[in-house]
């Protein structure tokens, strides 16, 4: 099976491994308009071969892997050149407008839109590890609309890699997502950079932050090159969570302020219960995980 992989980073290069490791007939392809990048993927073995999109017309499978803004520019373009049996998955963290871009086009039948709740703050080939996918959902819009051969030769490779399916429209994909994983990046992204601006002295930040600090602000490590399309494309559903985000901000400051610390613990005691939550995300995966024998 020919397997293209547009977007050499971590999400396609991690595709490509576990593509990989799950199966003996693949063949991957790599294509990435940084060449850098794709001379990185082959020497790494994250792919077998270099391409352009004038080889697409012999994919059976092609894995869009590359900013949202970028891939909505794209998709169309790989949709024309692609045969009539490939289809065509991407892995944007948005969904609404890409169905949108393509819903009139001739082989929308071929196009299955994703988004793979996995990843890390790490871009570029070699970021790209083993067993990213394992046991994380993978979030599927308009699943009607891709051929049911199609669908089904994607799922067969969702289930090697051992992803979890999860099915859903774009508009709500979109403003869930910018609940749970939107708001967490811009959280991050300004407490870093509010602790930048006031702590002055690099070195008080290395000996001072802690692990806690360090987990909060790990999110800001990533990619404003792939983040800024994301926040753009789902600007209304960011500006919502925002407002909630900031009103909640605006309470605390304001029962601390009015020395209400009786209801200020009341409020974390509250919000301890995403403890339960998450988890019981943590024993879900680790029984899947056993279930798999991994």
């Amino acid at each position: 099976m020919k397997v293209f992989i547009i977007g050499t980073g971590l999400i396609g290069g991690s595709f490509a491994l576990d593509l990989k490791d799950a199966s003996e007939n693949v063949q991957i392809y790599g294509i990435d308009q940084n060449e850098a990048h794709l001379d990185e993927a082959l020497e790494l073995g994250v792919i077998q071969h270099k391409a352009t999109m004038d080889d697409l017309g012999e994919a059976e499978v092609v894995y869009l892997a590359i900013p949202v803004d970028a891939a909505m520019k794209l998709l169309p373009e790989v949709l024309d050149r692609i045969s009539d049996n490939c289809v065509v998955v991407d892995a944007g963290s948005t969904k609404e407008k890409i169905c949108r871009i393509v819903e009139g086009h001739p082989k929308r039948r071929n196009f299955l839109a994703a988004h793979p709740i996995a990843g890390t703050e790490f871009s570029g080939p070699s970021a790209a590890i083993r067993k990213l996918f394992l046991n994380k959902t993978n979030i599927i819009c308009e699943v009607e609309k891709t051929a049911f051969k199609l669908q089904e030769k994607a799922m067969t490779i969702f289930n090697a890699i051992g992803m979890r399916i999860r099915y859903m429209d774009p508009a709500s994909h979109d403003r869930h997502i910018a609940y749970v994983s939107h708001l967490s990046h811009i959280s991050s992204f300004m407490l870093g950079k509010t602790v930048l601006e006031k702590e002055k002295n690099e070195r008080d930040i290395f000996d001072l932050a802690g692990s806690g600090f360090a987990s909060t602000v790990r999110l800001a490590k990533s990619s404003p090159e792939m983040w800024t399309p994301i926040f753009s494309q789902n600007k209304e559903n960011v500006l919502e969570t925002l407002d909630e985000y900031i009103s909640n901000l605006k309470h605390f400051r304001e029962l601390m302020a009015s020395n209400d610390f009786t209801e200020v613990y009341e409020e974390m005691n509250r919000t301890n219960h995403i403890k339960t939550v998450l988890n019981g995300i943590t024993e879900n995966e680790n029984l899947k995980t056993l279930e798999n024998g991994k």
